[in-house]
């Protein structure tokens, strides 16, 4: 199942990564989160089912006839596409502060080396002597040089070379170069051939590949367009059935609730009492009239069957007391692992039901461009604008009822003052809560843009080198499954390492809506010697998910806030700023000497590492 998911996911980010139509990307947005999140909680069911960190399935991939790679956990390019433009305006205020920094540092006048006359003197002396040395050496070399090559010369005497025998060298030289080259031509010839080597190609613009690339990056441009286009129809569209069918509504509402006062009062002899606001208004009256109906259709319906239910209740019976002695075998049989409820799956079947009901059946052939459907915005804006008539209309009735009632009193003609009516019902004050101390603010008179400009001159916030994951390259483990048979425990490979922090720490992150619901993983941590890449996958988090990084190690923040109360200001720095950030993504870094561990804990989309 959790394979299965996992090819579903690779899908479902393909979709949403190449589909233009704004009203489906939606759609398979909501149902990629619900996939996301699942896959999630199947590893959090594995762990609790092998108690390992790392799951292997190599014996199922051969029976299911897949590779490694289609069963990649990818990282879905919307993370930091739908957020690239605030990542840009943090990266570039991010490099104005650390060039102003570079600046200063270069404006700063460099100390003049004061030094003696006589020291002065020995240092030219020492200088010229080397000088000298250096020459006097280059002079003998050449000396010896040449006179070597005065011997040889006249060992081997005067060469005898004549126009014919230097032509046939040159021809000699020549037909060997062109018969290598030939050679070599027809051997990658022959491995393209053979499937063994790729077709050289002159020109990168014709390739596959190319094209390819070309291609989406031109449906991002027109998803882009059509997402814009959308966004301005949602208010065209509604302000058009407002302007349309809004009177309407209005009026057909207020004719409703007056025909629900004129029955209420031929009921029970007086106008009824208005629902508040807080009751739901004239919905709740709609709503109990629906619910009356459904309790009368189901109350006629319940006559006719009496008679039916009466001859199935003694065969009932008689079943009962057999099936009872079966019940406590099945219960036995049915005990084991049971998936826990998952947070997800209703979200799943919400976007399957939402596509049976919406696109299952729909014609699109009319629409080529895809762009947004307009009937579907009608649709869901006129709910919108239903419930803000309601609200209009709910006040405007309040008075007329009031008015009616009072007419009525006054028609009475008692001569008694009427009798004041009910005091509206005051609504339950909530309790208070207890108020917790809320934390001092050490910084009240600063900015965030000040205290982020400090934390960056102080080396708090780093820039981090841009890592993708996919750097960090390691194979996948093909015998796991058989050593594990065999009774011993495999060491993971770096793709399971990969994967996991692709589990644990990026796929939480990256989304909202899978974070609020996913498994929490309070801590993370990643053990090995030195050089095998712990600050390289700290970096790929970070490049994948867009995050800030703070390091706190104690070797960088040493001497730079000394003492109790300079550590509580670095902190309330820290988190004063993460609150206050828009991509709330963060990574914060602190380290322990001489202990090669990375400790990861993932709290709020902040994440701490330890090395």
């Amino acid at each position: 199942m959790y394979i299965r998911y996992t090819l579903v996911f690779r899908k479902l980010e393909e979709c949403y990564d190449q589909m233009v139509h704004p009203q489906k990307r939606r759609l398979i947005r909501h149902m990629l989160d619900g996939t996301i999140g699942r896959i999630l909680e199947m590893k959090q069911e594995l762990f609790s089912l092998e108690l390992l960190e790392y799951s292997y399935f190599d014996d199922l991939l051969t029976d299911m006839k897949l590779t490694p790679a289609d069963v990649e956990l990818p990282i879905p390019r919307y993370f930091l596409s739908e957020n690239a433009k605030v990542l840009k305006e943090r990266e570039k205020l991010l490099g104005s502060i650390l060039a102003q920094m570079e600046a200063q540092n270069d404006t700063k006048p460099e100390e003049e080396v004061t030094m003696t006359t006589e020291e002065a003197i020995q240092l030219i002396q020492v200088h010229e002597r080397a000088r000298q040395g250096q020459l006097r050496a280059r002079f003998m070399k050449d000396i010896k040089l040449q006179a070597e090559r005065d011997k040889q010369s006249e060992l081997r005497g005067h060469p005898k070379l004549d126009k014919t025998m230097a032509a046939t060298i040159i021809q000699k030289m020549w037909r060997g170069f062109s018969q290598r080259r030939a050679v070599e031509a027809m051997r990658a010839e022959e491995l393209v051939f053979l499937g063994m080597a790729l077709p050289v190609v002159k020109s990168q613009r014709h390739t596959a590949a190319y094209l390819a690339r070309k291609t989406e990056e031109k449906r991002h441009g027109t998803q882009e367009q059509y997402e814009k286009e959308y966004i301005e129809a949602l208010d065209t569209v509604k302000q058009r059935l407002e302007e349309t069918e809004g009177p309407d509504v209005k009026e057909q509402m207020q004719d409703q609730i007056r025909q629900w006062f004129i029955e209420t009062r031929d009921a029970t002899g007086k106008f009824p009492d208005y629902p508040d606001e807080e009751e739901g208004g004239s919905e709740a009256i709609f709503k109990k009239r629906e619910e009356l109906k459904a309790d009368d259709n189901e109350e006629g319906k319940g006559k006719k069957g009496k008679g039916k239910k009466g001859k199935d209740k003694k065969e009932k019976g008689k079943k009962g007391k057999k099936g009872k002695k079966g019940k406590k075998g099945d219960e036995e049989e049915e005990s084991g692992f049971v998936l826990a409820p998952s947070n997800f799956v209703p979200t799943l079947n919400d976007s399957s039901l939402n596509y049976a009901s919406t696109w299952q059946d729909r014609d699109e052939s009319v629409n080529l461009l895809q762009k947004h459907d307009v009937e579907l915005i009608k649709d869901a804006k006129r709910v919108e604008i239903e419930a803000e008539i309601r609200k209009q209309v709910d006040e405007l009735m309040r008075e007329e009822l009031k008015n009616l009632k009072l007419a009525i009193e006054k028609d009475k003609g008692k001569g008694k003052k009427g009798k004041k009516g009910k005091k509206g019902k005051k609504g339950k004050k909530g309790k208070k809560g207890k108020k917790g101390k809320k934390e001092k603010d050490l910084t009240p008179d600063r900015s965030i843009e000040d205290l982020y400009t400090e934390l960056v001159r102080e080396g708090i916030i780093v820039k981090c080198p841009k890592t993708r994951l996919s750097e960090y390259v390691g194979e996948y483990s093909f015998l796991a499954t058989t050593l594990r048979r065999s009774g011993i425990e495999p060491m993971p490979s770096v793709y399971d390492v990969k994967r996991l922090v692709t589990e644990h720490c990026i796929l939480p992150m990256g989304s909202q809506a899978v974070h609020e619901k996913a498994p929490h993983i309070p801590s993370l941590m990643i053990t090995g010697p030195r050089g095998v890449g712990k600050k390289m996958l700290l970096q790929a988090v970070c490049t994948e998910v867009g995050a800030n990084l703070f390091d706190l190690t104690p070797a960088n923040i040493a001497d730079r806030y000394p003492g109790k109360a300079g550590l509580n200001m670095l902190l309330h720095m820290v988190f004063k700023v993460q609150a206050a950030i828009h991509f709330s993504n963060t990574m914060t870094v602190t380290s322990e000497p001489k202990m090669w561990a990375v400790d990861a804990t993932l709290t709020n989309s902040r994440f701490s590492l330890q090395i």
